[in-house]
């Protein structure tokens, strides 16, 4: 213990997260590790801090060895590798991966010989937060005798949190719902763009599929591909791994609360949010609502919450390992051959399961609210890709198979649920 005391006097007390000439955090350097912490977790998680590190994610090893991924600066490198603990790297250059993300690029012009729809190279590259809302306006054009732009509520900072629903033969209303959100944490990137290219696919081929056209026939879709605006833009102008909100109290200097830890059922176990209150964060009324409002009309058939990273299909519970949902047989059929067909594209690999049991606790979670408040017949979450080498930075170039093995998968649940 005296040798660990000492090495970590040796790492610097405080590292400035250094800025380039735009205010932007600054990652080059940074090294990312799995790490097993071993008996005593507490004692790691305050070497963590010691030495600065970023807890990108904990796999509390239910499943697989438990372990945390985190990020190392380049400071105290050499105290942390003094450590010696059972680890791995995952990434060698955080900011070289953040820069294979690419800049962030044009809106693209729009596909003339398809209905004005947005151009599928939207799917090449990450874009600014205006564009995206862009890419709502122009889809909801394309498809505008079945599709309206809405609204769930406002964010912290006053921005709308935007979406659109979508809907077939049967008219505006009429079925139940399925409930999508994206981005609810900011730096979760991919997260955004998979929900867009599901609603691509459903917009561009509800008139050329009778499959797809019986999707929109029999549910209405009610999607929304960024339901945290403020932090997703404040990952793009000034800190990538932002993850929370950017809502400020009074009494402390600290900002941001985890709005998907903070939804007002079984809030108060394991793995809630340390804010003030559940239910407390504006983006989180809003979605809510919302769904409280179509739990309360034609009902809540399916909800997802997308996420990055770790490629899981989890069902409920969150808040308990033990809970078990009354069809829980027939979410873990599906989930498994929803895994199955996601890795028809490409081989990736998902793993299933209730999320308590498979990943960790997370109580004050959105599947949960959803299952047991509005009685979602389905209510899941989605890690989409990878397992760690890239992350949260998911490079440019992993977009669009990510988004094609997700349609895979939603294709076979919509078609089976």
């Amino acid at each position: 213990m005296k040798l660990l005391q000492y090495l970590l006097l040796l790492a610097p007390l405080t590292v400035a997260l250094r800025l380039d000439r735009r205010g932007k955090v600054v990652y080059d350097g940074y090294k990312i590790f799995r790490v097993a912490p071993g008996s005593d977790v507490a004692a790691f998680e305050a070497q963590l801090e010691s030495l600065e590190a970023i807890d990108l994610t904990h796999n509390h090893g239910h499943v697989e060895e438990e372990h945390f991924d985190v990020a190392v600066p380049p400071e105290n490198l050499p105290a942390f590798e003094a450590l010696n603990l059972p680890s791995q790297v995952l990434t060698e250059d955080l900011g070289a991966d953040i820069a294979l993300e690419g800049e962030l690029a044009e809106y693209p012009e729009l596909d003339m010989s398809a209905a004005a729809l947005p151009s599928l190279s939207w799917f090449n590259a990450y874009h600014a937060y205006a564009d995206h809302l862009t890419f709502l306006r122009d889809i909801q054009s394309s498809f505008s005798s079945n599709s309206e732009l809405i609204t769930a509520g406002k964010s912290f900072e006053g921005r709308d949190i935007q979406g659109i629903h979508l809907w077939g033969s049967g008219g505006k209303g009429s079925k139940p719902a399925v409930y999508f959100h994206g981005n609810v944490h900011a730096r979760e990137w991919i997260s955004s763009k998979v929900v867009e290219y599901l609603t691509y696919q459903l917009v561009v081929n509800y008139n050329n599929d009778t499959t797809v056209k019986g999707f929109l026939d029999k549910y209405d879709f009610y999607i929304l591909p960024v339901v945290n605006p403020d932090g997703f833009l404040y990952t793009q102008t000034t800190n990538r791994l932002w993850r929370k909100n950017r809502q400020t109290r009074s009494g402390t200097t600290a900002v941001g609360t985890d709005v998907n830890r903070n939804w007002p059922y079984k809030w108060d176990g394991e793995g809630s949010s340390t804010s003030p209150g559940s239910g407390d964060t504006p983006e989180n009324t809003g979605i809510r609502t919302l769904g409280d409002q179509l739990a309360a009309g034609r009902g809540i058939k399916l909800y997802i919450d997308w996420h990055s990273y770790g490629q899981y299909i989890l069902t409920p519970y969150g808040y308990s390992c033990s809970a078990v949902a009354a069809n829980q047989a027939k979410q873990d059929s599906l989930a498994r051959n929803v895994a199955t067909a996601i890795a028809k594209p490409y081989g990736t690999r998902f793993t299933t399961g209730p999320t308590c049991a498979t990943l960790y606790a997370t109580a004050g979670g959105s599947n949960d609210y959803v299952t047991d408040i509005n009685k979602a017949e389905y209510g899941w979450a989605i890690e989409l890709r990878d397992t760690g080498r890239n992350g949260f930075t998911l490079p440019a170039n992993q977009i669009l198979p990510t988004g094609t093995e997700a349609w895979e998968g939603m294709k076979y649940l919509f078609a089976n649920m």
